[in-house]
């Protein structure tokens, strides 16, 4: 019964909250157009690129699997325990991954200025 009446709420909080978020932008909008506002204003938010999000994702991942293997082989040639050794390579390789990312990103922007 707990676990149901969890999931119930995680539901309704996420339900409300996107609820509110596009009731209000949709009464901005309409306060806008009222004053005589350009519909131009609306269109000019940056497009988001799908394809740095896949990238993001995919090195994520790979850091991740990297670091659950790297854990593995650390856990079987050594006395470090499992506990200790899976979580930290996860978070250094993800991390490691993310700051790749990041650099990436950097380098491809100063390449379109």
């Amino acid at each position: 019964m707990e676990d149901v009446l969890i999931v119930l709420i995680i539901f309704g909080g996420t339900f409300g909250v996107l609820y509110l978020f596009f009731t209000t932008r949709h009464r901005e909008r309409l306060a806008l157009i009222e004053k005589g506002a350009d519909a131009s204003l609306f269109k000019s938010v940056s497009k988001f690129r799908w394809s740095l999000l896949a990238l993001f994702i995919g090195m994520l991942a790979v850091g991740v699997a990297l670091g659950v293997i790297t854990g593995a082989w650390i856990n079987s040639a050594s006395n470090i325990d499992e506990e200790i050794a899976y979580p930290a390579m996860i978070f250094l390789f993800g991390g490691v991954s993310l700051i790749l990312y990041y650099f990436f990103i950097r380098k491809k922007e100063k390449l379109q200025e």
